[in-house]
């Protein structure tokens, strides 16, 4: 099975990115979410499409040791390489995509002129990160991108299809529109009446009483028929535009494949824009969002029912996801920015219910390989545990473990944004 590129750079494009995003442009983070779900199959079918192009494989050669992934949001929106290659692929219908994804997550074009490029710096720098990795030289690159072209046809969001992008058929190649085009009927049905051969009076419709109305008898019925058919063909094809509209929510951008998980009990859902909020640890401010992970757990402390809990069997199904905690790509000890912040609140909350003891859950979708789900999950899980033990908390975790997919609910043949919901790291309380 190829390599899918788009899942290693994921890795580099996670909550705590979206996160600083949307406060550095001013934009919502479902909205950044939503543009960056376009932009990126977008980006990658275009170095896809030019992978034997000599300045696509030259920028992502030289993007390993250029620190590119350092800095994302610093760096990408000022670096000429990415600017060069970003004209060199969409050339005069770069404008157009930065309009149409503007347009599409709801967001300024300023934004989303930032978003590409950002996005661009993100597939340079993890390409480029994999194939210093796997020893692989510019027909090696060459390979792995033109291996994209079966893999991003199916990742563009709902709502939004090539013709949308404005970027003409520069991915004539292969399949890359996930939308199916219905025909477009003219603006009033087209009769073709043929002319009878028959000499004038010898029609019998035309010369008896019994034939009055001539060809008005069958042609006037069949108009009514047509135009009937008409509207109602018009009408089930605006309800079905209305119903697409309805299910399409803002794409979230997952992580990599065991970043994030869902805990056994939690359902599949759409994921809808966040805000940090205070939130009350006895009377100490926590950063957190209002039924968030920290919410949740105060509230059940506070409530007594982990006191009253007479045993592990009363608390083992009641999982809490943690928001923000991510790895990078393929690491059990590297997080990603902007995950210590939960980490310390988490810490803040065993300090201050000392009684609270609790457990570290790890899990990952239905895909990849199953003995490395369960081996990498199982590291992140005792990383979180590791840490909570350098806090002089380690008497109250109990347990740190790795259950891969086996509590996953998506199916593995489902889209990426979909599996999301299969990958997060969590955490429960315990006796």
């Amino acid at each position: 099975m190829s390599l899918n590129v788009i899942d290693l750079i994921k890795g580099q494009l996670g909550p705590a990115l979206v996160t600083q995003a949307a406060s550095q442009l001013g934009e919502s983070e479902s909205g950044i979410s939503k543009a960056i779900g376009g932009l990126l199959p977008a980006v990658v079918g275009g170095l896809a499409n030019n992978s034997s192009s000599p300045g696509v494989l030259d920028a992502i050669s030289s993007a390993s040791s250029s620190g590119i992934l350092g800095d994302l949001l610093g760096n990408s929106s000022s670096n000429s390489t990415i600017s060069g290659l970003l004209s060199s692929i969409f050339g005069d219908k770069l404008s157009g995509l930065v309009n149409s994804i503007s347009t599409f997550a709801g967001i300024s074009n300023n934004s989303s002129s930032s978003l590409l490029n950002l996005v661009t710096g993100a597939t340079l720098g993890s390409v480029g990160k994999y194939a210093a990795d796997n020893n692989l030289d510019k027909s090696g690159i060459s390979n792995l991108l033109s291996d994209q072209k079966g893999i991003v046809s199916s990742l563009l969001p709902a709502g939004l299809s090539l013709a949308s992008l404005n970027i003409g058929d520069w991915a004539k190649g292969y399949k890359f529109d996930n939308d199916t085009p219905k025909p477009t009927p003219s603006a009033e049905p087209k009769i073709e009446v043929t002319r009878s051969t028959t000499p004038v009076g010898t029609d019998p419709d035309r010369n008896t009483p019994e034939g009055g109305g001539s060809i008005w008898k069958w042609l006037l019925p069949l108009l009514l028929l047509i135009a009937a058919g008409y509207f109602l063909w018009k009408q089930c094809e605006k309800k079905e535009t209305t119903t697409t509209m309805v299910a399409t929510d803002s794409t979230a951008m997952p992580t990599d494949t065991a970043a994030t998980v869902s805990s056994p009990d939690t359902a599949a859902g759409a994921t809808t824009a966040k805000v940090d909020e205070n939130i009350d640890l006895n009377g100490t401010a926590l950063k957190g969002y209002k039924g968030g992970m920290e919410d949740q757990m105060i509230a059940f402390l506070k409530s007594d029912s982990y006191k009253n809990a007479k045993d592990d069997s009363a608390l083992k199904d009641k999982w809490y996801d943690f928001d923000h905690v991510n790895f990078k790509l393929g690491s059990s000890t590297e997080l990603e920015a902007g995950s210590q912040g939960q980490l310390e609140n988490l810490a803040a909350i065993l300090k201050a219910f000392p009684d609270a003891k609790i457990k570290i859950g790890g899990y990952t979708d239905k895909t990849g390989n199953e003995a490395n789900n369960v081996k990498l999950s199982t590291a992140r899980a005792a990383y979180i545990k590791d840490w909570l033990a350098k806090q002089n908390l380690g008497g109250q975790v109990l347990g740190a473990e790795g259950y891969g997919s086996k509590f996953a609910k998506v199916d593995a043949k489902a889209s990426d944004a979909e599996r999301a919901v299969d990958r997060k790291m969590s955490v429960r309380f315990a006796k």
